[in-house]
């Protein structure tokens, strides 16, 4: 599959991203239920959702996912630990990599075949690193280490980094990461909880909209 005429390259999905200010993140007991939670998000309003890799059968939900994604939607591939799963995710339709560390081979495939990518980074070295190596963004993670203040404190000395905070933050918390300085977050459970998301996503797309005003 890798690309076709009608898919989004890096650049237009980096411009959803930093315009949603918000990244799904499915992980679930299997992919079926995998295929569900993400057209959920989609149906709810979050334009890009990832399909963690750790979720049984994970680029098979990806792979029926990319023949049904939105306009103005992207699908990726989250949890994505070496070169091969980045390019096989690719294969299957992703259109976004991200990855829970810095894996070099994760941005040389994004940078070959024009997928945006997410690399996972715990420190502000390895986020200066990881734009370096190409990285469209990097993704502080666990956020839950992290506080909203940090993140404003490194970017005052390092603003050229487009930063999304992830793991262990808070639907309703959300804003105030966008507020200090974030592109975008990326939420899990919170989103996902419960039988439709419907309500939590309006609530977190009006926040979002609300700290950038």
């Amino acid at each position: 599959m890798i690309m076709t005429s009608n898919q989004p390259d890096a650049a237009e999905v980096s411009r959803l991203i930093a315009d949603s200010g918000v990244i799904g993140i499915v992980r679930t007991d299997s992919a079926t239920h995998a295929v569900e939670l993400a057209r959920q998000l989609w149906d709810a309003g979050v334009r890009a959702v990832e399909v963690a890799l750790t979720t049984p059968g994970g680029l098979e939900a990806i792979s029926e996912l990319a023949t049904a994604v939105p306009d103005g939607a992207v699908l990726g591939a989250g949890t994505v630990l070496d070169a091969a799963s980045a390019r096989l995710a690719v294969l299957a339709g992703a259109r976004l990599l991200v990855t829970p560390t810095i894996v070099e081979g994760v941005i040389e495939v994004g940078r070959r075949y024009a997928v945006a990518t997410v690399i996972g980074t715990a420190t502000p070295t390895e986020m200066l690193h990881a734009q370096t190596l190409g990285a469209d963004f990097v993704k502080v993670f666990p956020a839950s280490q992290w506080a909203p203040t940090t993140l404003s404190d490194v970017l005052a000395a390092l603003p050229q980094l487009r930063c999304v905070p992830t793991g262990g933050i808070a639907a309703q918390d959300a804003a105030e990461w966008i507020r200090a300085g974030a592109v975008a977050v990326g939420l899990g459970s919170g989103l996902t909880r419960g039988a439709d998301p419907a309500i939590q996503v309006a609530t977190l797309l009006d926040s979002l909209r609300s700290a950038r005003a």
